[in-house]
């Protein structure tokens, strides 16, 4: 009829896809390898390693440990200074007083990029940790911030104080990167694009292989096929090269003459 919008729909068969990702399969396996060992190499070879050391305090104020007893209240108090501490800590009064007293050759920024902070399983202790590629200069920061932060507190914040419950030791395995993630990713990159890209180029090969292809497509009936030639698999006349010469035979027979 005029005016009548033909729809093409394309018929994607699950089993043709995974049989054509089986017989690729050795395709999988070497994106597998490769994209493995690039991520491998990526993270031994390229990114620079990192140590973290840190230190761990106690928040408290006057009233809760003047008090024999501690109430619910304290202790929210106490938590709720945490961030108050995080932002006394990342500040540039303190971050200059830590580069002056611990003599470190790096300026405000960088100092305040390998610090973060924040509070212990939702509890009144917070730890600071510091991010450096030399474990020792790690180490001598977080002790050097937990020298100075405690009496930056006294003078900023008025009834309250932190207690130092552990200082920083030098951190004796690397923080990043993880050598073991990156391969994964490597891996997984491996097996999501090959896989994606035998399925595309599977499904934009319009190319007639078989007689099923016109028989599962079309639904038309077979009339004849021509044999291959060249496969003396079958029960039809086959060429074979011998040399530079080509002869002909018939697969179960002989001439005589």
């Amino acid at each position: 009829m005029a005016g009548q919008k033909k729809t093409n729909y394309m018929q994607i068969d699950l089993v043709q896809l995974l049989n054509a990702l089986w017989r690729r399969a050795w395709a999988i396996v070497a994106a597998v390898l490769i994209c493995g060992a690039a991520g491998f190499c990526y993270a031994y070879f390229l990114i620079t390693p990192l140590y973290q050391a840190s230190v761990l305090l106690y928040v408290n104020n006057s009233v809760s440990v003047s008090s024999f007893s501690i109430s619910t209240s304290d202790l929210s108090a106490a938590q709720s200074l945490i961030d108050t501490y995080v932002v006394i800590l990342k500040s540039r009064n303190v971050l200059e007083t830590v580069i002056e007293k611990g003599e470190l050759e790096c300026s405000y920024g960088e100092l305040r990029g390998m610090i973060s902070a924040g509070s212990v399983d939702s509890t009144e202790v917070f730890e600071i940790f510091v991010t450096s590629d030399d474990p020792q200069e790690a180490q001598d920061i977080a002790n050097t911030i937990a020298q100075v932060l405690p009496d930056k507190i006294d003078e900023i914040i008025q009834g309250s104080s932190s207690i130092i419950i552990d200082y920083a030791v030098l951190p004796s395995t690397k923080s990043s990167p993880s050598i073991t993630r990156y391969t994964s990713y490597g891996i997984l990159l491996g097996v999501v694009f090959s896989c994606a890209a035998i399925i595309v180029l599977e499904l934009m090969d319009d190319l007639i292989h078989d007689e099923d292809y016109l028989l599962q497509t079309y639904q038309l009936p077979l009339l004849a096929a021509v044999p291959d030639l060249l496969d003396s698999s079958g029960g039809y006349y086959y060429y074979k090269k011998e040399g530079s010469k080509k002869s002909s035979s018939k697969k179960g027979g002989s001439d005589h003459g």
